[in-house]
């Protein structure tokens, strides 16, 4: 059940669809929406630091809280008048980080709502989704920046490759995918695992039918190389509303990094990208 959602405020207008798709996806589980904003580097001063001065450095750390005090106020704003559950949080300086906070609070709820990074390095956010991803326990929800559209659940890819993470990402996913419409189990196979795709993907759909659940299974052969593109296409092509997905990496000393297609496929989606590890 997902009836906890924990949404990352973005500090820039222009960037609210995510709070407006968090509130829809709310409200269609009535789940209690918190939103949080930092003022701690969240829209990475950290990284900045160098190119400034400690005087300049305190000029932004002002600005920032003011920014986030705004965004805290557009979400009061946004939720005003809804039947929802909602609190907001806003976290001053803390001693571990913006993404530690947060992927350390999201531990307390069922899906955390990020919104992607944009082109701009003001706008980067891949700390805080790994940290999320892989600190948490919980899943994540990814909304791309040019998200334009409430939530919606028409159709849903589930990218399956027989592999723990994707097992817990369908797993978490399981109140998302009864809602949905339709359900498809794409699996990305090469000429040598196509028959042992065939047998992942009807295990795993008479799984999901058990929990009422109907899908259909998609196999397309492709190299390893074109993963990403396989499934972004399928995507389009279906003109599906989410993806589903286990998320990859390694650890390079003790800090995660995104593999491959779990990376590849978070910088350039186009629909909402729900993903556990």
């Amino acid at each position: 059940m997902i009836k906890d959602v924990i949404l990352n405020l973005e500090h820039n207008k222009s960037r609210d669809s995510v709070r407006d798709y968090a509130i829809t996806l709310a409200e269609a589980f009535s789940a209690h929406l918190t939103g949080v904003a930092f003022t701690d580097g969240t829209n990475n001063l950290v990284s900045l630091m160098a190119e400034f001065s400690s005087v300049h450095i305190a000029d932004l750390l002002t600005i920032e809280q003011e920014v986030a005090r705004n965004a805290i106020e557009r979400y009061e704003a946004a939720v005003k008048g809804r039947l929802l559950s909602v609190e907001h949080r806003l976290v001053m300086q803390s001693s571990v980080g913006a993404p530690v906070k947060f992927s350390t609070m999201a531990r307390r709820y069922d899906l955390s709502v990020i919104m992607q990074s944009g082109d701009e390095k003001w706008f980067n956010n891949d700390r805080i989704i790994e940290s999320t991803l892989f600190e948490s326990g919980r899943p994540i929800l990814v909304v791309p920046y040019i998200q334009a559209d409430e939530l919606k659940l028409d159709r849903i890819v589930c990218c399956w490759d027989g592999s723990r993470a994707a097992a817990r990402a369908f797993n978490d996913a399981l109140p998302l995918l009864q809602k949905s419409k339709v359900v498809e189990l794409l699996i990305v196979t090469n000429g040598k695992t196509a028959k042992e795709g065939v047998n992942r993907g009807v295990e795993i759909g008479s799984h999901l039918n058990r929990h009422g659940i109907r899908v259909s299974i998609e196999i397309i052969q492709a190299e390893d190389i074109d993963v990403t593109n396989v499934i972004l296409s399928r995507v389009a092509d279906t003109s599906s509303s989410m993806i589903v997905m286990g998320g990859y990496g390694h650890s390079r000393l003790r800090e995660f990094i995104l593999g491959g297609v779990t990376r590849g496929v978070l910088a350039t989606m186009t629909v909402p990208v729900f993903i556990s590890h």
